[in-house]
């Protein structure tokens, strides 16, 4: 698990390689990643928007934004932690990601970019 803390809020990231979903004769190979987002402040927050920075070992770089996360821009109380589910694909077995979410903050009306920690997409059987 990688982790990072930006203005009280904590991002913690979980990576599983989806072998049922990967053709590697075909130079697929298919991540899931799970994100864990926990308001560590004394603010109701919200998930405005994403910004992904998705690197492949042959190479190639990717860069993915848009509004919320799998379809929603989720309120977190204080407190309280937000997770989810998503994938990625890469055209080699082993990469990374990183990025940043938009955050709005409702008590003085202000946006403010959270860091989302460089991760790790390896097939297993390069860990070896």
């Amino acid at each position: 698990m990688v982790t990072a803390i930006t203005e009280g809020i904590k991002i913690s990231v979980v990576t599983i390689y989806q072998e049922e979903y990967s053709n590697p004769d075909k130079e697929h190979y298919m991540f899931a990643y799970q994100i864990t987002i926990e308001n560590l402040t004394d603010y109701t927050i919200q998930l405005m928007r994403r910004q992904w920075f998705i690197f492949d070992s042959n190479g190639s770089r990717r860069e993915v934004e848009g509004e919320g996360v799998v379809g929603l821009q989720p309120v977190i109380n204080p407190g309280d932690t937000y997770s989810y589910v998503s994938g990625c694909n890469l055209s080699s077995d082993i990469g990374t990601m990183s990025g940043n979410y938009q955050m709005y903050r409702s008590a003085d009306e202000s946006s403010f970019l959270v860091d989302i920690p460089e991760f790790e997409l390896i097939v297993p059987y390069r860990l070896n």
